[in-house]
This record gives structure tokens, sequence and C-alpha cells, in this order.
């Protein structure tokens, strides 16, 4: 149905890591890309129990179909038996073998002394749908919907959110905090939606959620390990304004977010939309930075004033400010003027709801859609 961007790109024969959070669509990936390789998925009770039991049965069962160098063997769900990676380090220094170790989180094998492979693996990671792999996107839907591929294509993908967030958000990932406390880890997901795309303050969620602000740190760092949200940094290099420091917020997922703060259908201009439309195009960023291998940092600007730039990519190559308008105007981009004055810009791109792409001055008012084809076409960057 999708043709997925992640095609590992320069793995060659190295074994890697390949992380995404629940339900992103590693395991179809991995089958359709290597159909011929041995597949060991520890989600089986029965694959999981006789691994757990005895690791060393992966080494003989190799050691006997002495796996082709172009088929990588694949482990997925890899965190359940972190003891499996002592076999494995083994199998690829002694034996040649190469490896495929899929899973939702690296946080329970650093947990359980999981060894990482000491650099032997290189990392990838799957990340919700993106406008490039979706034959007629729609972007109504993936902004009520999300763009996890089962939700993306659901009727009414509202039951699978709430299952979603209500069996895995609040019950698997609050096991990830070894606390007792999953009913304020539970209050803490929500009290952290409100902070998608909003600066965080551990304080106010803190007092939200009846915790300390320590912990809710410890929170947002569960969440992050277990690939559920990122932050995005403060832009400061050599700031002559006084620049807000503290970071952003956003969960891996548009759709999430909206069963977390219970938004409702989002209609075209609502304030809804305008939150959720800057939340996909950081997924896009996102996506796009990892899928590309240029691996550019993404910030955001905002001075003491609240002048602000929603992205700025690279060492300050490209700054992207986000609007959901159907005409941009001087209003939309003070925040670029005001970067450009401080930093020399490549590009400065207002991205839009506009129906054609405009230029006025050093200002590129770019469609969403425009936006997005040159994003991935690799003209932005």
């Amino acid at each position: 149905m999708f043709e997925r961007l992640q095609h590992f790109r320069n793995r060659r024969k190295e074994s890697c890591f390949f992380w995404g959070a629940r339900q992103t669509g590693k395991s179809t990936l991995l089958k359709r890309l290597f159909p011929t390789s041995p597949y060991y998925d520890l989600l089986l009770a029965d694959e999981y129990r006789r691994l757990s039991q005895d690791p060393s049965i992966l080494r003989q069962e190799l050691a006997a179909i002495k796996p082709s160098p172009s088929s990588p063997v694949i482990v997925d769900e890899v965190q359940k038996i972190p003891a499996l990676l002592d076999e494995i380090q083994w199998l690829i220094v002694n034996k040649g073998i190469s490896f495929i170790l899929c899973g939702s989180s690296a946080r329970k094998l650093k947990r359980g002394q999981g060894n990482l492979l000491g650099g032997r693996a290189l990392r990838y990671e799957l990340y919700p749908l993106v406008y490039q792999e979706i034959p007629d996107f729609n972007l109504l839907r993936a902004l009520n919907h999300g763009l996890l591929p089962r939700h993306y294509l659901a009727p009414d993908a509202t039951p699978l959110l709430k299952a979603y967030v209500g069996d895995y958000l609040k019950e698997e990932i609050a096991a990830e905090a070894l606390s007792r406390h999953i009913p304020a880890f539970a209050r803490f997901l929500e009290a952290a939606a409100f902070s998608d795309a909003e600066i965080v303050n551990y304080q106010n969620i803190a007092r939200d959620c009846g915790v300390s602000s320590p912990t809710v740190k410890e929170y947002f760092q569960i969440v992050e390990d277990t690939l559920l949200g990122r932050f995005l940094p403060s832009f400061q290099k050599r700031p002559k304004r006084r620049v807000i420091q503290a970071p952003k917020f956003y969960y891996f997922d548009v759709g999430v977010t909206n069963i977390l703060l219970k938004r409702g259908e989002i209609a075209n201009r609502s304030e809804a939309f305008g939150k959720a439309f800057e939340h996909f195009i950081f997924q896009e960023l996102a996506a796009h930075r990892h899928y590309s291998g240029l691996d550019y940092p993404i910030h955001y600007w905002r001075t003491a004033s609240q002048l602000e730039v929603d992205f700025i990519l690279g060492d300050h190559e490209v700054a992207v400010e986000v609007k959901a308008t159907e005409l941009a105007d001087s209003r939309h981009w003070r925040g670029l003027k005001a970067f450009q004055e401080e930093y020399r810009v490549k590009k400065a791109i207002v991205v839009s709801l506009d129906s054609k792409p405009r230029r006025i001055g050093n200002i590129h008012i770019l469609p969403w859609q425009t936006f997005l084809e040159q994003l991935w076409g690799g003209s932005i960057l």
C-alpha cells in the first residue's frame, strides 16, 4: 500500500538497530525488504520463552542454516531479551553474520545492561508515514487521523487512537517508569500534550500532575527513549537579542496528540488546525533529516520580545515559518525578518495554505505541497 522511504541507506552488509514507535510499520517493511531472511519475532510467546530461557539457541540454529550475508538475520522486539545481544555480538564478530535488530525502545536494553554491540551496529529509525509515501495525500485526514499507517487508512481512527493511547502509552510505557504511580504518568501524558509545539515548563506540568519537577523530567526522558516524542531545542548561536532557551516538545504523531488533548474533529481554519499543521510539518522535517542521511539539526528561535521562527534548519541555512493561512502577508514573516537581521540565511520560507508560490524580497512563500515536494526532492537543503 505505501512505498516507505526507509531503505537502510549505506547499510550494505553491516548489522544495525532499527527503532520506531509501535505501529509505524517496522515489521511489515522488514518482511517486504528481506523476504528470505531468518526471522525471530519475540512477540510470539513460544519464541520469547525458548530464547529467554537459553539465548545460545540462537547461535545453534544459525550454525545449522548458515545465513547468507545478503539476507540479514532479523530479530524483532529485541529489547524483550537483553541477554540475546551477547550472542548476537559473538555471531557478528566470529561468524560475520549480519543482523537487523528491531524494536520500539533501547531503554529496556540499557536498563537491563543489554549489550548495544559497542558501536558495531548502525542505527536506523522508522517514522510515521510522510507526504511522499502516501498516494493522493489528504491533509485533513492526516491531521485528524495521524500518520500511523493503520490509523491513516481507517474510516474512523478515533477508536484506534484511543486504544493506542490507553493500552500502549498509559500502560506499557508507564511500566518503563518502574513506578507504581501509573495514574500520575497518565496525567503527565495528557499534560505534556498541552506543551505540544510549545515551550516546556516543567514546574507547571509537575503541578498539574501532582509530582516533582525531577519526576516530570524523568517522564519526558521515558517518552523520548521510547520514541514517542522529541524535544526541539532553542537556537542560541551568538544571539544579539535575548532569546528563550527552554526547548519545545512534540509527540511523534499528531493523531496521538489529538486524542490526548480531546480535540475532536479538526476543521480547516480552526485554531486546532493551525497547531496540528505546524506539528505535521515538524514530523516531515524530522523524518526527512533521518531518511535523507543529512542529519541536519533542527531548532526553533524565539526572542524575549516574542519574535519567533518555527524551524531553523542546519547551521541557520534555512529558516521556516509555518502559517495556516491562505494568503500570507508581512505579519506572518516578522520573525523571519528579525532572524535575518542577526544571521545570514540562504532561504527564508513561509509554509502556508497559499494556492501558488510567491516571492517577496528574500522571503519565499510556498504552499505546503510545494514545500514538501521541494524538501523530499532535495532542493530545500
